[in-house]
């Protein structure tokens, strides 16, 4: 039996990149900050496709020109399609000195895919829903 080595000399390209498509779970949060930038933060619900599944739940921050757009359009009950970053955010508890951790999706754009209102029956044009950079 013939057995080489393999070594890979060039590193591997490290990947963040997440994609979520689910329901906003509440009204976007828009902050103005004093240098002109601006932050939208929403939370998304994404179900589980099985039998008996559960729901995940993400925050979602985006900045810039489609925060401002996101702010407006995005409701409780929007279907949004969300393309971003994973970012674990960690603190300390004051009240229990323990360690938290949670996950922060950092949208780089998102897509609005219709509401619960209008039961995807009346979706957005993808020419007005792409809000990417």
């Amino acid at each position: 039996m013939n057995t080489q080595s393999f070594t890979y000399n060039q590193p591997l390209a490290d990947v963040n990149h997440i994609i979520l498509v689910g329901r906003a779970g509440k009204d976007p949060e828009i902050r103005y900050f004093d240098s002109g930038k601006v932050v939208t933060t929403f939370s998304l619900a994404v179900n589980r496709p099985m039998k008996d599944a559960h729901t995940d739940w993400f925050d979602i921050e985006i900045w810039g020109k489609q925060a401002e757009i996101a702010g407006e359009y995005v409701k409780k009950g929007s279907l949004i399609g969300v393309d971003g970053k994973l970012r674990w955010d960690s603190w300390i508890s004051k009240d229990t000195g323990e360690t938290n951790i949670k996950p922060m999706v950092i949208a780089d754009s998102i897509r609005l895919l219709g509401s619960k209102k209008d039961n995807n029956s009346n979706v957005v044009s993808s020419q007005t829903n792409s809000f990417d950079t």
